[in-house]
């Protein structure tokens, strides 16, 4: 069983560890490994158990930053799939909760949180990744309307979701501050998903079209030029969750490297009584409390003391996921050449954990954002 000290850290509260005790007894019941099948109806039938069962509602909106990373993690150890399916309809809807009109959190919140609906956030383009100021896809007022034209891409959800929060030039300002988020149905006609994009790791992922596209003003979330404000403050609550997914994959590579090394045999004994093998399990028991320790930090700063925690995200998520890399590749080192065969939960894990290097900000990314706010605490300047 993976370990559970960290549920009494002072970062938790007692309704914490319920709520991690409850998710975890639901997850061993409910959370089946499957990649083989179909994947976009795979999803669906997740969405709706989460809904169901009232985890979305702890994430649609956000209760608190803690509950989002517990439940993050506890999926994630299970079913990347299913940390996938839940955590989106978080994402998708994170920018109408935060920033929503009182009518648009009626229309969208409610189903989504239920499972009867699936959200996308929209943000990256071909050339807008993590340079979001680079973003081409553009937003133009006719009347009583908003005329959407531009490309999409890398965008989860893409194909099943039924509504995308997207991100578009309404030209403001230059760059990031010119950029205005609204939300789009699926139906909407000029909307299109052009592409899929397959992953080592499935995921329903894929390219949107916007062509003439026309969706109502009030379909605009916050104020005009209010866009990359609503990104960062989304990505801000749920950069420590990646982490905290991270550490789901970390953990149970971690158990499956220890109960393979005690039952696995070499030159007349367990792999466990190596002392190279013993090295390997302290080392990535020691990354993963130290990634668990900085994730929780986040969340409970956000949680208690409010306010932008992006230095503290940041470290979270850059951490968590570096070191979740080295733990699962150390896991499958320890188990050898079996730790290679397609389908080994190990090899799962291995291409389930590179793309959270990645995606929500770049580990290099994460690195700019981390010296720019210690450079900024320095020279005594306010926090950005």
């Amino acid at each position: 069983m993976a370990d559970q000290s960290y549920r009494a850290w002072p970062f938790l509260d007692d309704r914490h560890r319920k709520l991690a005790a409850d998710a975890e007894a639901w997850a061993a019941r409910e959370v089946v490994e499957d990649e083989h099948g179909d994947i976009d109806e795979a999803c669906r039938r997740l969405v709706r158990k989460f809904g169901a069962a009232g985890w979305l509602a702890q994430i649609v909106p956000v209760a608190d930053v803690r509950s989002l990373c517990l439940l993050r993690e506890i999926f994630a150890r299970h079913s990347g799939l299913a940390d996938f399916a839940f955590v989106m309809q978080g994402l998708g809807t994170g920018p109408i909760a935060l920033f929503g009109s009182p009518e648009q959190k009626v229309a969208y919140l409610p189903p989504v949180a239920r499972g009867d609906r699936i959200a996308a956030f929209a943000l990256s383009e071909p050339q807008a990744g993590s340079d979001v100021a680079a973003t081409a896809t553009t937003a133009r007022v006719d009347g009583n309307h908003v005329v959407l034209d531009g490309t999409k891409t890398w965008i989860s959800n893409a194909g099943i979701a039924d509504h995308y929060v997207v991100f578009a030039r309404t030209g403001e300002a230059p760059g990031a501050r010119g950029l205005s988020a609204f939300i789009v149905d699926a139906d909407t006609p000029g909307f299109a998903v052009s592409a899929r994009i397959p992953l080592i790791a499935p995921h329903p992922l894929g390219t949107l079209t916007l062509s003439d596209c026309r969706i109502p003003r009030t379909a605009m979330l916050g104020e005009p030029g209010q866009g990359f404000k609503i990104a960062m403050a989304t990505l801000d609550v749920f950069r420590p969750s990646v982490g905290a997914a991270a550490l789901g994959f970390a953990r149970r590579a971690h158990d499956e490297a220890m109960t393979h090394a005690g039952a696995r045999a070499a030159f007349g004994k367990k792999l466990a009584e190596f002392q190279l093998i013993q090295q390997k399990i302290a080392d990535m028991a020691v990354a993963i409390d130290a990634a668990a320790l900085l994730v929780y930090r986040a969340a409970w700063t956000k949680d208690t003391i409010g306010g932008r925690v992006t230095r503290e995200s940041a470290m979270a998520k850059l951490f968590a996921t570096e070191e979740a890399q080295k733990v699962i590749d150390q896991a499958v080192q320890i188990f050898g050449a079996a730790g290679v065969v397609a389908g080994a939960t190990v090899e799962r894990l291995y291409r389930e954990i590179r793309a959270l290097r990645i995606y929500e900000g770049t580990s290099e990314i994460q690195k700019l954002v981390i010296a720019g706010q210690a450079l900024a605490d320095h020279a005594g300047e306010p926090a950005r």
